[in-house]
């Protein structure tokens, strides 16, 4: 429900990016709203009176959604780098455009920042890849096992190759051209 109401609180923001958790929630109660409110028009249909102040609400209700469907259409375009435009994809007739709408409502948000704004997936950290664990090194040296002498060809930054440890085989020895000559 906060997600629905979220999405009526940006009425016409099309600006910045909406996730496919905002997007679907938005849809679902969206969806919820319109059927109960035809099945109590479906429900009062014997009388008419009723069935028509329904219609009438039901009505009211789909056109005053039009505007904050269409905002959160636009920033779920824009969470996967998409421009607004792109929502009359759904045009295209035979239910293609139908389809390809669908197949762009459920493509995951696009990493990190991107030209509508920061990713509301991960807002405080950036994107997936930056979040709050440190990320492994690389030693220039290679690794070193414990417990285990200094790998074979690999001589530490700034100390020559150590005697008794045999340089590793494809490699020049030390003092060798390695072109033959």
């Amino acid at each position: 429900m906060n997600w629905y109401i979220h999405v009526l609180k940006n009425y016409a923001n099309f600006q910045g990016r909406a996730r496919r958790k905002e997007f679907w929630m938005y849809m679902l109660f969206n969806y919820i709203a319109m059927a109960v409110l035809l099945g109590i028009g479906a429900i009062l249909s014997g009388a008419a009176d009723s069935a028509a102040l329904v219609f009438v609400l039901f009505g009211v209700y789909v056109v005053g959604v039009i505007v904050p469907s269409l905002a959160v259409n636009v920033r779920r375009m824009h969470d996967i780098g998409k421009s607004g435009g792109w929502i009359f994809i759904a045009l295209i007739p035979f239910g293609i455009g139908t389809i390809w709408s669908i197949v762009l409502w459920c493509t995951d948000s696009q990493p990190g920042p991107n030209q509508y704004g920061p990713n509301p997936k991960y807002p405080e950290v950036g994107y997936g890849g930056q979040g709050g664990y440190p990320q492994p090194g690389y030693p220039q040296a290679g690794y070193q096992q414990p417990g285990y002498p200094q790998q074979q060809g690999y001589a530490q930054p700034g100390y020559p190759q150590q005697p008794g440890y045999p340089q590793q085989g494809g490699y020049p020895q030390q003092g060798q051209n390695p072109y033959g000559g």
